[in-house]
Order: structure tokens, then C-alpha cells, then sequence
């Protein structure tokens, strides 16, 4: 393992990473830091092709050190298919996506718990706590029980039903809250300051490695396209850690001179219904102001104060990217029509870039013979109900 320390990205101090942190003591999310000229002396891209198609591939890159707390249910490699018949009716000729609902527990989130659990489970943890909007706390509850540790998850009533039924079924302690993910955030609060730190906080970004899970789909995008870059990466943004995670991925990669100086345009995607990472870009602002009255169909981007506010902030600005949001009516429309065209049934979040990638090719920001990559964040057979045009009850 190559990991050195952890880093505040806010205030710039350093904190070790051989114990367990959770943010820094001026309130920001720590950042993993490796020693990334030894992992270049140690490894050559063209040898990962020879490993197994899992996240674990870049291991040199993540921050487990003992083998046997591998946290694994194969998650990672998803595919990434062409869309060439709906790419040709909006305008883009190299249409891809990146298909997470292939992932263990149907989501993205797989990437996280297998490498958060892992490292907690590598510094001694026995129980997890976490607010989620469903996908997350289904992930983390299935790695918990995998690591034989006990997990605690707060969702929101009208997260998906199957999210539910999948932390009942690893066992987890669940507790439904009339609310949203915020709400959820102070029930989780409340329960792991009363427990003399016989609980850990493994909410977003508030502990440094399911951020390291999450950057490996920027080294997967990479690699799956013949160690290139493509122009234009379209993310689902609610809490922001996929779109951080490819965004530190893609500065790893650089530095170990593994691509070259030109990174990709990142695009922070959200719903009209709860949109405070586009209100602050447009604003020229870095930080978000809570978003009133969130509410939106893609469910898992329903994050009305992201705590990594300033890393999305910062990433999109740093990329050239942008950030805007989409009706709900029209994700529906276009989770329909992409399913119909191009076979692959999408989740909301997946279907909120492809409408956010109609609207930038019309208004020019994404330009012609660009290659553009979607992320589809999670599986739609998760998002019953969907397809006939109305939102979950």
C-alpha cells in the first residue's frame, strides 16, 4: 500500500491515516494522499489488463494494506456501451455510458462500502452508522455483514422500497425517517454522540475512503477507453462524491504520467427540484445554500446541502465543466426514449445526465465529434414504476 497520510484540501494540515479520522477540525472532508512516484516505479498500466476485472485491480492506488480485509463482492469493471442510435438524435456522434447498475448491489455505492468497509474494518471498527437516500445504505449494509461488522442506516420514508428491504436483509439496524437525508443526518448524529465511539460515522465524505471506491470508475473510464481521455463526463450530483472521486482520479492519473495534460470537461447534474451546486456555480459562489423544499424523481440526487459542496465546486471550475439542471418531466421522457432506442433501461439519476447532454450539445457548450461519457448510476429495475411516467408513490 502506498497510501502517506490524509489531507485537508480546505485548510492544507495533514493528518495521519493509520487511525481513524473523520473530517478535519475546520470542517472539511480529508483526502487520501499516496505516494504516487513509487506506485509509477511498481506498476505500468499495461499490467492491470493481466489482474481481475474488479476495482481491486488498482490496488497500489487504494488504501487497504492486509489482503484479508478485502471487502469484496466483485464489484467494479462495469461496462461502458455505445449509444449510437440515441447519441444520433441528439447530436452527439460518440455517445457512451458507463453502466454502474451492474454492480453488486444494483448501484455505484458498491464502490464505496467495499473500499470504506475494508479500511474500517482494517482500523478496527465494529459498527458503522450512516444517513442515506436509499442506494448507499443498501451498499454499506451488504459490506458490513460481509465484514461481519454491524451497520446502522437512516433513509428517508420515500427512498426506494427495495433499498429497505435490502438493509433488513444484510441484518442492519434501519431507521425510517420522516424527512430528508438531512433529517436523516441528525437522527445518525444524535446516535453516535451518545455512543462513546463504539459507533463510526460512515456517512458521505465524512470519513476519507469511500471517496478512494468512488474514484475508481475515473480509472476504469480511462482504461476502458485505451488509456484516453474522453472530452466530456456527465455526473448525477447529490452529495458529489462520484464526480470528486473521478476528479482526483483523473489528477492521480496525470501525475503518474499515465495520461496526458488534457483532462476531460466534468458536468455536475441535478434536478430543477433540488439544484444547489448549479444556483452556486452560476452564482460564482463556493459553497451551496441549503435548497429549500428539495424534491425531484431521481431520488438518490435529493441532497438539498452537500457537505462536499466546495470539492464539486472547485472540480468543475478546475475542468472547465459546468453544472445544470433538469426538469423531472424530461429525465422521464428520456429514461423512456433511451430504453426504447437503445435497450438499457437506466435509473432517474443515469436518464438526469442524458437530458443534461441534449441540452449542452443544443446550446453548443458540448461540440460536435466530442466524446461523451454518462454515468448511469444505478440499475432502473430498482425504479419500478418509472417507465409508465410517474413518479414512485
Amino acid at each position: 500500500m502506498h497510501l502517506t497520510h490524509l489531507e485537508c484540501p480546505r485548510c492544507g494540515r495533514e493528518h495521519p491515516a493509520d487511525v481513524l479520522q473523520n473530517l478535519c477540525g475546520c470542517g472539511s472532508p480529508l483526502l487520501a494522499r499516496y505516494d504516487l512516484a513509487a506506485v509509477a516505479a511498481t506498476v505500468a498500466p499495461e499490467r492491470f489488463g493481466l489482474r481481475p476485472a474488479d476495482l481491486w485491480r488498482y490496488r497500489e492506488l487504494l488504501p487497504v494494506a492486509d489482503p484479508r480485509c478485502v471487502t469484496t463482492l466483485g464489484e467494479g469493471w462495469t461496462p461502458m456501451w455505445r449509444a449510437p442510435a440515441y447519441g444520433h438524435e441528439i447530436g452527439i456522434s460518440d455517445l457512451i455510458v458507463k453502466d454502474e447498475g451492474l454492480t453488486p448491489t444494483g448501484s455505484f455505492k458498491a464502490r464505496g462500502a467495499s473500499v470504506g468497509v475494508s479500511r474500517a474494518r482494517e482500523l478496527g471498527v465494529r459498527r458503522i452508522a450512516m444517513p442515506t437516500n436509499g442506494n448507499a445504505g443498501a451498499a454499506w449494509a451488504t459490506y458490513a455483514a460481509r465484514a461481519g461488522m454491524g451497520a446502522t442506516i437512516a433513509m428517508p420514508l420515500a427512498a426506494p422500497t427495495i433499498c429497505r428491504e435490502e438493509c433488513l436483509a444484510a441484518g442492519a439496524d434501519l431507521r425510517l425517517i420522516d424527512g430528508l437525508i438531512n433529517d436523516a443526518g441528525r437522527d445518525i448524529a444524535e446516535l453516535i454522540a451518545g455512543s462513546d465511539g463504539a459507533i463510526f460515522d460512515a456517512g458521505t465524505l465524512r470519513e476519507p475512503y469511500r471517496l478512494e471506491g468512488k474514484k475508481t470508475m475515473g480509472y476504469e473510464i480511462v482504461e476502458q477507453l485505451g488509456w484516453q481521455v474522453p472530452d466530456v463526463i456527465l455526473y448525477p450530483t447529490g452529495g458529489g462524491v462520484g464526480l470528486i472521486g473521478i476528479h482526483k482520479a483523473l489528477h492521480e492519473l496525470r501525475e503518474l504520467g499515465w495520461v496526458e495534460d488534457r483532462l476531460p470537461r466534468l458536468v455536475a447534474v441535478q434536478s430543477t427540484g433540488c439544484a444547489p451546486i448549479v444556483r452556486a456555480f452560476a452564482a460564482g459562489q463556493e459553497r451551496v445554500t441549503p435548497w429549500e423544499d428539495a424534491h425531484t424523481v431521481a431520488f438518490g440526487i435529493t441532497v438539498p446541502a452537500p457537505l462536499g459542496d466546495e470539492l464539486i465546486l472547485s472540480a468543475l471550475r478546475d475542468s472547465a465543466g459546468t453544472a445544470i439542471a433538469v426538469d423531472d418531466a424530461e429525465i422521464l421522457t428520456d429514461l423512456r426514449d433511451f430504453a426504447a432506442r437503445e435497450g438499457l433501461l437506466l435509473c432517474p439519476e443515469g436518464a438526469a445526465c442524458l437530458t443534461a447532454a441534449r441540452h449542452l450539445r443544443a446550446g453548443g457548450w458540448i461540440r460536435p465529434g466530442e466524446r461523451v461519457v454518462v454515468l448511469n448510476t444505478g440499475a432502473g429495475l430498482k425504479y419500478p414504476g418509472l417507465v409508465q411516467g410517474g413518479a414512485p408513490s
